[in-house]
């Protein structure tokens, strides 16, 4: 679809499911699973969906979902699809590799990041886009390279120390312009340098909502995931953002909604915020 003058796809970097609990942290079972019923292993699905903006004739990649490295029994618990789903729907899209530009990660973790490397022939590990500048938050970068214990699972190292040794990486500082019409928003909530990134163009706006709010089910400000690493922020930047893009009628990209990619919002009494318009494709 057309944002102005920027042209926008939404490309799917795979989908997989995740554990519900997971998913809706706080939020009683029976309010969820009569919108999101889990299947046998209390599992819901869950898309990774990443959006290609060109803009000025360079292709911008916004997350990467969770690539083709993902160990074994890791695929079978996410009972994640088989390959690089993202290069595949690249390539389905019309981009081979080499056409991506720039690739900016909402956050790092693993079903956002991982997508940004693949194995080469040698079985090396190395960036996926081999001519674009990877782009992400400093102080998300520091956390995901801590080594912290309780962050290793989130973080693998193999999704992140290739870019760097490639020198393809660029950290960003707070809200900052990456190119005319693209500009991030440090939010916070769900990790510490989580952004959002915010598309503009002839008027119009697009806000790619990360996982600040991930699908059109977690609308409701109280509704937030478990992985937040600080739930009221994520309530606090939520309610702001969400109430922003109703109030000036911008799209709101979903980045892990099963079933839409983008929607347009409306501020509800009963709700918070309702889906006042679905999006399947861009």
């Amino acid at each position: 679809m057309k944002l102005g003058q920027i042209e926008l796809k939404s490309v799917s970097g795979g989908l997989c499911h995740l554990d519900a609990g997971t998913l809706y942290g706080v939020v009683p079972r029976v309010l969820w699973e009569r919108k999101t019923p889990p299947d046998e292993k209390n599992r819901i699905p869950q898309q990774t969906n990443c959006v290609v903006a060109t803009i000025d004739g360079r292709n911008v990649l916004i997350d990467s979902g969770y690539g083709s490295k993902l160990p074994e029994k890791q695929q079978r618990n996410l009972a994640s699809e088989a390959g690089d789903p993202l290069l595949q729907n690249l390539k389905a899209a019309g981009f081979t590799p080499v056409d991506i530009d720039v690739v900016v990660f909402s956050h790092l973790h693993f079903d956002h990041a991982g997508g940004g490397t693949c194995l080469n022939e040698a079985g090396e590990i190395v960036p996926s886009f081999p001519k674009a500048e990877y782009i992400a938050q400093r102080r998300e970068w520091v956390m995901a390279t801590s080594g912290l214990p309780e962050l290793r699972g989130a973080y693998p190292q193999e999704n992140l120390l290739p870019l760097q040794a490639s020198g393809q990486l660029k950290l960003v500082d707070g809200n900052v312009e990456i190119l005319p019409g693209l500009r991030a928003i440090v939010t916070g909530g769900h990790t510490e340098g989580h952004q959002a990134l915010v598309i503009e163009s002839g008027g119009e706006t697009a806000v790619f909502l990360g996982d600040i709010c991930g699908t059109r089910m977690h609308l409701p400000v109280l509704w937030c995931m478990a992985y937040d690493t600080n739930l009221m922020q994520t309530r606090r930047v939520k309610a702001d953002l969400l109430g922003e893009i109703a109030d000036h009628d911008w799209l709101a990209l979903l980045d892990h909604d099963p079933d839409y990619v983008a929607v347009r919002l409306s501020r509800d009494d009963r709700s918070d915020f309702v889906a006042s318009e679905l999006i399947d494709s861009l």
